[in-house]
């Protein structure tokens, strides 16, 4: 009976030992905080990125080949600009001050391993192209230190089948901004099936952290925001090309008809023709049985003429100033 009793005794240490470390375990995740934090890629998205970090005191190093960085640093010192002289009209010294502290806080390379070693946080932000993405996932796994979170910019792949070429599953999410970065408020939060609760919350506090709001949401193609809103382009572009309306008409009824603040070709002219073309096309070619994906002979020709929408001052309509 008393060597019962001091087997219960000894299991029940073990039992509470045992709590008390994943208590004290999960305390110390749950406190994570990001500071260091890296981006691959320095393209409309990932200057958008990096400057919204910059902005709010996150160190971020921009990851990229040198011509890209240079055009990274004056779309960012452009973009800065603009901000500055809506936050502090006719104040030289605010506009300097709050330029130079944001760009203090930004470094480049041309080195993975060089801006990944200390990273908490890594937001991969290159074209929309599986193997692509895969293989450079695969080279920071082996470079990035054991804490690092890994998240994809995807606006249309699956996180799961990115995560999959990392041995970090767990602390793999998706990261969905929307252009342009610095205005636009949402931030979609993706998570797999393997992703860590705590690696979810801790990205979601983060977003908040740069002033966004974050949704969760499950890793389906497209998220929330891109499943319920390319089929409604497509659906503007089948409209305008089966010769109902033309393109102004039709931004002004969805407009002033809906209560939308955009049309939906002056939205793909924000979002980049060539970004909506290869968007559509992954979809088409992964559902070609589908009705709500099919290829736009109008998106194909604007994109082979580089009338690619704002960033390129031409798409559905021209624009004086190249805003991104």
């Amino acid at each position: 009976m008393l060597s019962i009793c001091n087997n219960l005794l000894r299991r029940n240490r073990q039992h509470i030992s045992s709590v008390l470390q994943k208590g004290i375990a999960t305390s110390s995740i749950d406190n994570e905080k990001f500071q260091h934090i890296t981006v691959l890629g320095g393209g409309v998205m990932g200057a958008g990125i990096a400057q919204l970090n910059a902005q709010n005191g996150f160190d971020v190093t921009v990851v990229d080949s040198d011509e890209y960085v240079q055009k990274c640093l004056v779309s960012i010192i452009r973009s800065l600009n603009i901000i500055a002289g809506k936050k502090f009209p006719d104040e030289k010294k605010a506009q300097k001050k709050f330029i130079d502290d944001t760009l203090s806080h930004i470094k480049t390379t041309q080195k993975l391993e060089e801006g990944c070693v200390n990273s908490d946080l890594v937001i991969e932000s290159v074209i929309e192209d599986l193997d692509i993405k895969r293989n450079l996932f695969q080279r920071i796994d082996e470079v990035s230190p054991e804490k690092t979170i890994f998240a994809s910019n995807t606006s249309s792949l699956r996180i799961k089948d990115i995560a999959a070429a990392t041995k970090r599953p767990d602390r793999f999410i998706g990261l969905h901004f929307f252009n342009p970065v610095w205005h636009m408020k949402l931030v979609e939060v993706v998570e797999t099936k393997d992703a860590s609760k705590v690696v979810v919350d801790a990205a979601s506090s983060y977003v908040t952290d740069l002033g966004k709001m974050a949704v969760k949401c499950s890793d389906n193609h497209g998220f929330i925001v891109n499943s319920l809103l390319y089929p409604y382009l497509l659906n503007a572009l089948r409209f305008l090309e089966e010769g109902h309306a033309s393109v102004k008409d039709i931004d002004t009824a969805m407009k002033l008809g809906a209560g939308l603040p955009s049309g939906p070709f002056e939205l793909i002219d924000i979002i980049g023709i060539d970004t909506v073309k290869n968007v559509l096309d992954h979809w088409h070619k992964e559902f070609p049985d589908d009705p709500k994906y099919f290829p736009s002979k109008t998106l194909d020709d604007m994109a082979a003429a580089m009338k690619l929408g704002m960033k390129t001052k031409q798409g559905f309509y021209s624009y004086k100033h190249k805003l991104f």
